[in-house]
């Protein structure tokens, strides 16, 4: 048992600490938690600490280690971690993600720390695993919390992972609200060619087949075709970039699409848009899909994952099927023809976005299952 008078030390266990979904959690966590009360360090299994870890450890000073695994189950990265973890009195060994959960477990055997895995979302087209089946139940029996960041993000664990639905908690992600400057802003507009009477439609996602950005380009057409004054804004990079800058050029759009490849301060263009766009075919609890709201930016995404947790549909966005292009540009279309429901929606959104997915709340729930599981 860990002594309440000293702070609980959390060692987040993770791929890497680039740009991502999971990767901004744990920026959340280890940058929010109470410094009084608990101390957390970073390891990187695949050997990148990442430009979100850089600042981390620039900024916050919070420490980071990184080893590259090798393939398969890598005794060497097990006999690391163990090291680490006992090294560094570690109370807590939480884990983000399946493969860094597998490290995680086998590794916090003998060393007193307890372990937390948290699920960030599904790969798609999700599927049942035989070993899995064998496996997990006894993993997750030896754990001490298990969290999906959805409900439906939960029920995949059960269905796929065979993991018990009762052990596993939903904690929905939660991000500080972003601020807009202006003057940079303007800007940035300015940069772009942005002009007033348009409308900014786009996404901030690494560039990728899963998040579907070819359906933005097919539906920015089809607005076009139909002369609405539409800019499409898609900013990331990643390897479908070179085959959605193809189909762009099919499309014949032009400059009504912007690819803005990779951003270190994507909000900035974040900001711009007065509709997001989110039409995966999978999601956990999106990020910037939170950012989005946190600046009163209304929705359309597709019903899948976690979004529809997110996303109340009507109210702060349109949800549609997945992968459905009448039902995507319909969904743009009534939100365009209608500024007063335009307006209505980024209220709503802002509003949900403050009582729901608050880095405090999220922060708070993570606490409260730390300081439950270390004085049990």
């Amino acid at each position: 048992m860990a002594d309440p008078q000293k702070p609980i030390r959390i060692l987040h266990i993770t791929f890497n600490m680039g740009f991502g979904g999971t990767e901004q959690v744990i920026r959340q966590l280890v940058t929010n938690l109470n410094p009084a009360k608990f101390q957390c360090e970073i390891a990187c299994i695949d050997g990148e600490v990442g430009a979100i870890g850089q600042t981390l450890e620039a900024e916050h000073g919070i420490k980071i280690h990184a080893r590259q695994r090798a393939p398969g189950l890598d005794l060497k990265t097990i006999l690391w971690l163990r090291r680490l973890i006992k090294n560094g009195n570690f109370d807590i060994v939480h884990c983000h993600q399946y493969s860094p959960y597998t490290y995680g477990w086998f590794t916090h055997w003998g060393t007193g720390a307890r372990i937390v895995f948290t699920e960030h979302g599904r790969f798609h087209p999700d599927q049942h695993r035989k070993k899995a089946r064998f496996i997990n139940p006894i993993i997750a029996h030896t754990s001490h919390k298990l969290i999906a960041i959805s409900a439906a993000t939960r029920d995949a664990l059960v269905e796929y992972e065979y993991l018990p639905k009762d052990k596993i908690e939903v904690i929905y992600n939660g991000i500080a609200p972003l601020t807009v400057n202006e003057e940079k802003r303007e800007t940035l507009k300015k940069e772009l060619g942005l002009k007033p009477e348009e409308t900014v439609i786009g996404t901030v996602a690494r560039l990728d087949a899963v998040k579907n950005q070819a359906l933005m380009l097919k539906t920015t057409r089809a607005l076009l075709d139909r002369n609405y004054n539409v800019r499409l804004l898609l900013v990331g990079d990643g390897p479908e970039r070179g085959n959605l800058e193809a189909l762009a050029a099919e499309l014949e759009l032009g400059e009504s699409v912007i690819f803005t490849g990779f951003q270190s301060q994507p909000a900035d263009f974040l900001s711009l848009m007065d509709i997001f766009l989110l039409p995966s075919f999978t999601e956990g609890t999106s990020m910037t899909l939170l950012e989005a709201m946190s600046l009163g930016i209304p929705t359309v995404a597709t019903r899948v994952g976690g979004t529809p947790e997110i996303v109340a549909d009507g109210e702060t966005g349109v949800l549609v099927e997945s992968d459905d292009l009448d039902e995507f540009f319909s969904g743009l279309k009534m939100l365009m023809d209608e500024p007063a429901k335009l307006d209505q929606m980024a209220r709503q959104a802002k509003r949900r976005f403050e009582e729901r997915f608050s880095v405090e709340k999220m922060v708070k729930q993570y606490e409260q299952c730390y300081e439950t599981r270390v004085t049990r």
